[in-house]
């Protein structure tokens, strides 16, 4: 526990920016991809000269989805290794710790993609997080938006039992009471696990027509096979922060069928757009062999973002600088995605659609 390595050798002058992610424990998978997607497009960066000259070092931590373990590895990756900027944490509770104790606050340190939608990280308004993905209650409400459209109202809830799956469940039930709605039901579980018998029997007995789910990969695909099983659900949905491949793997393609992932980045699959190509490209190139998905497409995006902040706090560029360069990017187009930061917001898109899990456990739109 608590690994941290950087990811090739370092020189006096380099760009440090730190990551603190899950690469152990339940959400490891999406932790691996969230790093891989800065490292690949770092590594592209820095074979065309760095920024200003300067090589950028990634220096990975791991955290294990463990709060405390968060906040210590963040200090010392400020501390130690002198990070200009932070990089694609998980987790709501995990950053909303860090705002606790005032860790960014302190250090005066940017932390760009934070793999999380929760709306404490948002509001009240936070100078030091830049958000590259909607909120969790933008995909509430776009997920509900979609459901009621499909005709279907008895809907409930299945949550983890922590500030991020409250804020999803808040999410929806706002989403609900627009449209003069309420929820069916709810059924909670225990985070880092997927105990969620308890919540399939609490759900299966207010016999809803869909279910929102705001869980992770494990508690998602447990939930969704023993649903199944135990009621006539027509529609289960999830927010985005799942994994389709691992659901897949966990239950198998036909389990897995028709559940419907919000998504928060355009469709990274299918090089429609110039930052989907230009990621495309740098997988190949950086990362032969590793499969392509929407957590390291998100990711990548965000080291765009912060690159581009670097380029403009300047040669020397100090962690005050980079906030008020990242700020000034008030319509910045990553290729075909569109962010928009200012001194006043840091939630920097609201663009959220539903893909669906087809037969061969691919995704489509």
């Amino acid at each position: 526990m608590g690994a941290s390595f950087a990811i090739g050798t370092m020189a006096a002058d380099d760009i440090v920016i730190g990551q603190v992610a899950p690469l152990s424990g339940v959400l490891a998978d999406t932790g691996k991809d969230m790093v891989l997607g800065v490292k690949v497009y770092f590594d592209s960066v820095n074979d065309k000269g760095g920024v200003h000259g300067k090589k950028i070092a990634h220096v990975v931590k791991d955290d294990g989805y463990k709060v405390d373990e968060t906040v210590r590895l963040t200090q010392e990756v400020i501390e130690k290794d002198g990070a200009v900027a932070l990089i694609g944490f998980a987790g709501t509770g995990n950053v909303g710790e860090l705002l606790k104790q005032k860790v960014l606050e302190k250090a005066g340190i940017a932390l760009v993609a934070p793999y999380t939608g929760g709306e404490i990280l948002r509001s009240p308004f936070n100078p030091y997080i830049f958000h590259i993905r909607a909120g969790y209650a933008d995909e509430a409400e776009g997920i509900v938006n979609q459901l009621v459209a499909l005709n279907m109202k008895r809907i409930g809830v299945m949550y983890q039992d922590d500030p991020f799956g409250k804020a999803g469940l808040a999410g929806v039930e706002a989403a609900l009471k627009k449209r003069g709605l309420e929820l069916v039901g709810t059924g909670a579980y225990e985070k880092n696990t997927d105990n969620v018998a308890d919540a399939v029997q609490a759900i299966a007995k207010a016999n809803p027509q869909a279910v929102v789910m705001i869980s992770v990969n494990k508690s998602t695909a447990a939930f969704s096979k023993q649903i199944r099983s135990v009621s006539t659900v027509a529609q289960l949905v999830n927010i985005s922060v799942v994994n389709p491949k691992e659901i897949v793997r966990m239950i198998g393609p036909e389990n897995a069928r028709g559940i419907g992932i919000a998504q928060v980045m355009p469709y990274p699959y299918s090089p429609m757009t110039s930052i989907v190509k230009e990621y495309q490209q740098a997988m190949k190139k950086y990362a032969p062999g590793m499969e392509m998905s929407y957590t390291s497409f998100e990711e990548f995006v965000g080291a765009k973002v912060l690159v581009e902040g670097l380029r403009r706090a300047g040669p020397n560029p100090s962690r005050e600088k980079v906030v008020k360069a990242l700020e000034s990017l008030n319509a910045y187009d990553v290729g075909g995605f569109t962010l928009h930061f200012s001194p006043t917001s840091r939630v920097g898109s609201r663009f959220v659609e539903i893909t669906v899990i087809g037969k061969d456990g691919r995704l489509l739109r």
